[in-house]
Parts: C-alpha cells; structure tokens; sequence
C-alpha cells in the first residue's frame, strides 16, 4: 500500500514540475523576436527626457488599465514590457522626477552621473541573459565592453600598495591569479570548482518561485531543494568559511572575496551562494550602455506606449487600494494635497517589499501572519554613500580607463568592515575601508561627442544609515550646517585616497558632492538607504525564504517585481521581473526565452553557412 501512495505523490509531483517549469498556457512575450535594426543612440538630453520625464496628470492615465506598476526602475519597466509585449496596458508610476530608478542618471554643473549602473555582465552575445536584454529594449540597448582586466584589487596603504588585476573568461580569470599567487594554485582550482556548482545551480530558486507554494515549500522544508542544488547547500555557507577553509594567503583571501561590494555584505555574513552567482555573471565579461546609464529606461518605455501604456513620473503612490475583501484594485497617487485614484485588476510593486508591506497597506491589512512571515524572513540592506567627481579634462589626459578600482585599506576585510561600522561616527568617515572607483565617461564611446574636455569618477561605499538619520526630514539640498560638514568629512577622505590612485585628477575637480542614504532614501524610495535593496546575507539564501518570497502576495491580484524577489542588481532585477512575468502569464517565461534563443541561434547558423 505505502509503495502504492508513493508512486502516487511522485507521480503527482513530476506532473506538477512538468506543468510548471514546462506549462505554456499563457500568452507569450517572447514568441516572436522583437529586435529591430539600432537606431543612432540618442545624444540629445531634451529628447531623451521627453520619453524620461512625462509628469504625472490624471488626464494622462490611459483608460482600462491591465495592470499599474509602482517603481520604474528595471524591475518595474521590465514587468511592463513583458506584459505589454502580450497587449496588456500597464501604467508605470515613480516617484521621482525621472524614469529609471537606479538606472537613471542626473546632471549637475555640466557634468553627468549615473546612479547604479557601473557595469553589467553576462551580455556575450547569444547568451541567455542577453536574449533578455535585447527583447525587452527591442534590440536598441548598445552595450560597450569594458577592459580586461575589468576589475583591479588593491590592498594596503600607499607604501605597501598590491595590485591584483581581475581578468574575464573563466580561463584567463584562473590563469591571472594563478600568476599573482604561485603555489596557491590548488586553493584556486577549487575555488572555482565551487564558485561554478553554485553559481551555475540557481534554477533551483526560479523553480521554487515557479511551483505552486505547498511543492515549493515541501521541497525546502525537507531538505530535498538542497540535495537537488549546491545553491542551497552552499547558500546558508558564508563566504568567509568557505574562502578560508582554502587557503592561509590573506591577500588571496581578500581578492576572492572582493566583489562582496556590489551586493553589501561582509565576506563573515556573505552567502557563498550569492558571491558564487556574481563571478559567475562577470566571468564572460563587463560591459557598460552606450550613452549612458539613461538609454536603458528610454530604449523601453516606447514599447510600453505603443501597447497603449504610460510612464508617468512625480507620482508618488501612497497606498494600494483594496475592497472590502482586501483585494488589490488599484493605488492612489498623491498630486498636491490631493489623492488621484487609478483601478487597475492587477498591482505590481516594484518599491520594495518594505515599502509595499509597511508603507502602502493598511495596517491591519499588513498584520497578516504571512506578510509577518515574510517580513521576517529578510532584512534591510547595506545603506549606499556615493561620491560624485566633475574632471576638466579628457579620459587621455587624465590617466582615466574603463575599468574599476576596489581600494581596501589591508586585507583583513571583516576586521575592518566591522570597526568601521561599530566606530564613532566622526572618526569612521575619515577612513573608509573600502572604495568602489569608476569613470562612468571612459566606458562610453559617446561621452566625448557629448561633453568634451569633461570626465566623471564615482565612487561608492557603504555607511549605517542611523549615522544620517537625525537629518531624513530636512529639506533636501539645505539640511544643515552639520550635514553639510560630514559631507565635507566624508569627501575629503575619500579624495585623499582616490588621488593616490589617480594623481593626474589631484588639481583638475571642478565639482564635487555625495549622496547619503537618506539621499537615496529620497530619490530611490530607499527605505533605510539600501542600495541593493535587502540583506544578502547567509539567511536570506536558503530555500525556506526563496520558497516564502514569491510574487505572489498574501494579497489577492497584488504582485512584487525586482530585486527582493531574486538578487540585487540590473539582472537580479530582471530575473525579479521573469518570475513576476511567469506567476501573471502562467507560464515559464524562461523556458520561453531559450526557445526563442535556440530558434535565433539556429536561423544564425543558417546565414553563416
């Protein structure tokens, strides 16, 4: 009998793997290849922000609305593009006075910066998450590649500086190191070995996403997820763990664990997992926009618009609307001191699931045991400092290429990390442990036809968003003396060090500023400053939360988008947006786009021949 039932469930499981990882029943977005020949990218700023900076009336609201989008940035414009490619009319509301969210970039004295796009992988071409790319900007986005190396490590102070330059291609990336630390070639190999299992096993967190809730958790509560995919086995392992378990080398320590900035955890709290998937999306390469980090919202917005949908920005959405069964029906947007209600039979949230859960429903509505649950599966992440450089001369004169520093001050990274963070305020700010250091202008092949004889640098960091809570209500651009003052403190410091590095840049800054997390508080709708959304720490890596965190919500039609749902960053957000796609249109849109892939590599071959 008990060989009976089993044969049962497992028959009744492998039917419901098939419909969901398999199932077609939806309509699809990526049935047809959408690529149209590129057009010249558009230089002009007046008629980029004619698409970027369309303010919110309710005259401009498109009537019988499919679905409303809280959030452009590229969770939110990419859930729309998907939804618009099958005919649906999506409205995308943002708060901010331009289109983009993180992707967007602002100007100031002549100058422009972006905000997050620093540098993108995984767009070689034919590859999986450049078919994406392309069909969700119809073939329009031009990416540039950046050098290889792509990325340099330096480790110490100026009179013991160790530079360790960081190659893509999985071989090369081996070989370089292998260079750099003789006889530590066996902790390299398995490194890599791992990096490779991990990185290369995240399906598992897609197809927990996709089964329906009671597989999907069945699967993580009895350990099979994690005998089915290294992810999870590793996901729950930090990075520190595993990366010293390898090898005594402190420099060869610190160089493995390096690119932990782009996600905010400290090798000691980092998931393996996580830092796994990174490498493996930078081992084919680094790549940057063509005109910058703009050109991504203003190459998808027209494909909202043309399916009868809107991008309106300087629409801040205060609450989602429910009836009285607490059915997601729309959102209400405030103009002045007025609330402009928009119905829609679906909402889609691509504002965080803070924001979403704590700010936007009722309070009743958000003491539901599941939204609790799901609350306390994650937490805030690292809050954001960025520092902006305004250079009078060209990428030539001033020694400027398309590559990025990370500048540690030694290569006990944990040990430094953590004194900084638990240090008196003023003391920590005028030594930041690490620096993300980049020229957004030397990675754009357009950026001398459209501001000669200037350059940018950016530079990134993190800092405890309670340093620069005190000052979140102020008026923005005049919060007072003492703000003003730990700016100073904070940009003096940071050029101190940038300028060892760069020494050509020393006497040619002509404008300088940093944005805090309350600033990104303010622009991003950051809830605490985070800037790569919530905490991608060993906790939030295990199957447990990847099966809890859907994009489904406890509330009936109401949906979440973007990096909460998968990972941070530009493709974490995508990967968001595919699953948000898949639960709407029932169907899995990643299996959609490998057969389109399949389809175009073939008809590729054919030309060829």
């Amino acid at each position: 009998m008990w060989v009976s039932i089993g044969l049962i469930v497992a028959v009744l499981f492998v039917a419901l793997f098939l419909k969901y990882v398999f199932g077609t029943s939806g309509p699809n977005p990526f049935d047809i290849d959408t690529r149209e020949p590129p057009k010249p990218v558009q230089l002009d700023k007046k008629e980029r922000n004619k698409v970027l900076k369309q303010g919110f009336l309710a005259s401009r609201v498109p009537q019988d609305l499919d679905a409303i989008v809280i959030g452009s940035g590229i969770g939110g414009l990419s859930i729309a593009v998907l939804l618009a490619k099958v005919g649906k009319k999506v409205l995308v509301l943002e708060q901010h006075d331009r289109a983009g969210g993180c992707c967007h970039t602002f100007s100031e004295k002549g100058f422009e910066f972006d905000i997050g796009i620093h540098y993108i992988g995984n767009l070689e071409e034919n590859g999986m998450f450049c078919c994406i790319v392309d069909q969700l900007t119809n073939g329009q986005l031009q990416w540039e590649p950046l050098e290889n190396p792509y990325d340099r490590v330096v480790l110490g102070p100026p009179e013991n500086r160790r530079v360790y330059p960081i190659y893509s291609g999985e071989n090369r990336f081996t070989q370089e190191l292998k260079k750099c630390f003789p006889g530590e070639e066996k902790a390299i190999d398995e490194f890599m070995r791992l990096v490779k299992k991990c990185g290369h096993n995240v399906w598992m967190v897609v197809l927990l996403k996709l089964l329906p809730s009671p597989v999907a958790k069945f699967l993580a509560y009895t350990g099979l997820a994690n005998r089915l995919s290294y992810f999870f086995s590793y996901g729950s392992r930090s990075l520190a763990e595993v990366v010293n378990s390898l090898t005594e080398n402190k420099d060869l320590r610190a160089v493995l664990c390096y690119i932990f900035g782009t996600y905010g955890n400290p090798p000691k709290e980092a998931s393996f997992s996580m830092h796994s998937l990174l490498l493996c999306h930078y081992l084919p390469g680094a790549w940057y926009p063509k005109g910058g980090a703009s050109q991504i919202a203003y190459n998808m917005i027209p494909i909202i618009e043309k399916a009868g949908g809107a991008v309106l920005v300087r629409a801040s959405v205060n609450r989602i609307l429910l009836n009285a069964a607490n059915e997601a029906i729309g959102v209400s947007v405030m103009k002045g001191q007025e609330e402009v209600h928009v119905h829609a039979p679906i909402v889609i949230s691509n504002a965080g699931i803070f924001n979403t859960y704590q700010q936007l429903l009722p309070k009743e509505v958000q003491m539901k045991a599941a939204i609790q649950k799901q609350l306390s599966m994650l937490k805030h992440g690292e809050a954001g400092l960025s520092i902006f450089l305004g250079l009078n001369g060209t990428k030539d004169e001033l020694g400027l290429k398309a590559d990025n520093y990370w500048l540690f001050c030694e290569n006990n990274l944990d040990e430094l990390l953590n004194g900084y963070v638990t240090g008196e305020r003023e003391e920590s700010v005028k030594s930041l442990p690490l620096l993300f250091v980049a020229s957004p202008s030397a990675k754009d092949p357009t950026w001398e036809q459209r501001m000669p004889g200037k350059s940018t640098m950016t530079v990134v960091s993190f800092a405890p968003y309670s340093w620069f809570e005190e000052w979140k209500d102020e008026k923005v651009k005049n919060r007072g003396v003492d703000y003003k003052e730990l700016k100073a403190t904070i940009i003096n410091s940071v050029l101190e060090v940038v300028t060892q590095n760069f020494p050509k840049i020393k006497d040619r800054i002509e404008y300088m500023d940093a944005g805090t997390p309350i600033t990104n508080q303010h622009y991003l709708a950051a809830s605490k400053g985070e800037i790569y959304g919530a905490d991608h720490g060993t906790s939030r890596f295990t199957a447990e939360v990847c099966a809890t965190i859907r994009p489904q919500t406890p509330i009936k039609n109401l949906f979440l988008t973007g990096m909460y749902l998968v990972s941070c960053g530009f493709a974490g957000a995508i990967a968001g947006a595919m699953v948000c796609g898949s639960a709407i249109l029932n169907r899995n849109l990643y299996m959609d786009v490998s057969v389109l892939r399949k389809k175009l590599k073939h008809a590729n071959s054919k030309k060829v021949q």
